[in-house]
């Protein structure tokens, strides 16, 4: 071992355990430690912080995951990374200024970088918010066990299966804390309603209906020269190379709802958008969450021109080896309606958005938690029955993780598999026709057209290896 690396594990090692000495003085509740206050371990201890850095500074980044660490004292957001500079420069004098009203001291703490890469160099940085772009995601995350910092990543966990699966084994392989951002295993309703599935509230589990919000299809958009503040190549990262438009990346002006998530060179639209968080909560219910479904078919409709080519209405279906059936479709209320022998359940996010541009916002909200019964809503869970990982915080559920050293509510191969599923949904809607799957193998089977899609090619300097 190298002397920078043994250096590495020695600040490490007394942060784990400077950190679980604090945690022993701490409340406990719902099975997990509380997050450590400051008065606990004193607000200008740095060996008693976990060093964060924001990888990827547009809207989900601004409004939920950097607020969403830097609320705890035990974690300090040091540094911030875009490919585009003026994002990056926004981000650092938002965290900048927290920090100075937090303190009431001037603050000038944070460090701008716009390639990760030499971010991820940085060895007093323990670990990294990755809200990037779809595309860029199982990349970065993969960079970034390698190089020894813990991940909390948003969802969808990869742009393909294969590149998934490369993911969760670097994950598993490099023994880091990763989070997938899928936040409603922190919401009390989802977690009740996959404890009332898994405890025969509504008898035996027949159908789980998963509804999603729609994308609209868009122009053609002109050309554009790319602005001077964005390393496009880069931002395109593995994808092919096409001309710059505004709509296809992100507004020059402003944290809106960027455009590249209609497009499929980033990312499979709303099945994987939304999807990855339903299908997840539906898994976690169904205890299904190491495997997938076994067969998957439907249809979508696919705009026929215009920049933004995402699926538009669609239904598909799966079924799993334990007989459960799925369908997931945008023509329902959005949420999950689990079906049983003995009654319903549907759960949802009620009036919950993240951000103000999230589609739920402009919606007209459904209940947060309903039944076919007000009895089995209401029905405790037994001391000797089924109780799942209690988070009431998800970012706080990781950063509680790194200190343990144990799995987050949503570790990576969970993410991973819940991503599958969404891009097997995906992949019967451009084939239009019945796909049988082998979880295990995560392969087709006897189908060379559709395991063509379980990959793509992808550019050579950035590249998942």
């Amino acid at each position: 071992m190298t002397l920078e690396k043994k250096e590495s594990v020695s600040r490490r090692a007394f942060l784990d355990l400077s950190l679980k000495s604090s945690l022993a003085t701490a409340a406990f509740a719902g099975g997990f430690p509380s997050i450590v206050p400051a008065s606990v371990f004193g607000k200008n201890a740095p060996s008693n912080r976990i060093n964060i850095a924001a990888i990827g500074t547009g809207r989900i980044s601004r409004g939920h995951d950097m607020p969403g660490v830097w609320k705890y004292d035990n974690a300090l957001i040091m540094a911030v990374c875009d490919v585009d500079s003026n994002r990056a420069n926004a981000a650092k004098q938002l965290v900048n200024e927290y920090y100075t009203k937090k303190t009431g001291k001037d603050y000038d703490g944070v460090k701008v970088y716009t390639d990760y890469r030499e971010l991820l160099n940085n060895k007093d940085i323990d670990a990294v918010l990755v809200s990037t772009p779809d595309h860029w995601h199982a990349p970065i995350v993969i960079n970034s066990v390698r190089a020894g910092k813990d991940v909390y990543m948003q969802k969808p966990a990869s742009l393909t299966i294969e590149e998934g699966r490369k993911m969760a084994d670097a994950v598993k392989k490099s023994g880091r804390i990763v989070q997938v951002g899928s936040q409603q295993r922190s919401m009390s309703q989802f977690r009740y309603a996959a404890e009332l599935v898994r405890n025969g509230r509504i008898g035996q589990l027949k159908t789980v209906y998963v509804g999603l919000p729609g994308d609209p299809s868009g122009d053609t958009e002109l050309e554009m020269p790319i602005p001077k503040n964005l390393n496009y190549d880069m931002w395109l990262g593995t994808t092919p190379e096409v001309y710059y438009t505004e709509k296809r990346v992100h507004p020059h002006v402003g944290f809106d709802r960027p455009g590249w998530l209609r497009c499929e060179q980033f990312g499979a639209g709303m099945i994987t958008g939304w999807g990855s968080h339903h299908i997840d909560c539906a898994h976690w219910a169904m205890n299904t969450e190491h495997t997938g479904p076994v067969e998957i078919w439907g249809r979508a409709d696919f705009p026929k021109s215009g920049l933004w080519n995402v699926h538009g209405i669609f239904r598909t279906e799966a079924q799993y080896a334990n007989g459960v059936r799925m369908i997931v479709t945008n023509e329902i209320a959005n949420g999950i309606r689990f079906e049983g022998t003995e009654g319903w359940i549907f759960v949802s996010r009620g009036d919950a958005s993240v951000t103000t541009s999230d589609p739920i916002a402009k919606q007209n909200a459904a209940k947060a938690l309903d039944a076919s019964n007000p009895k089995i809503i209401q029905s405790e869970i037994g001391a000797n029955e089924i109780h799942l990982t209690v988070s009431k915080d998800h970012h706080g559920n990781w950063l509680e993780s790194i200190v343990s050293k144990k799995d987050p509510i949503a570790p990576a191969e969970v993410g991973h598999r819940s991503c599958t599923t969404c891009l097997l949904h995906h992949a019967a809607m451009k084939l239009q026709r019945k796909l049988f799957w082998n979880p295990e193998k995560e392969l087709f089977i006897n189908d060379i057209e559709a395991n063509k899609l379980l990959s793509r090619p992808q550019r050579a300097e950035y590249a998942v290896r």
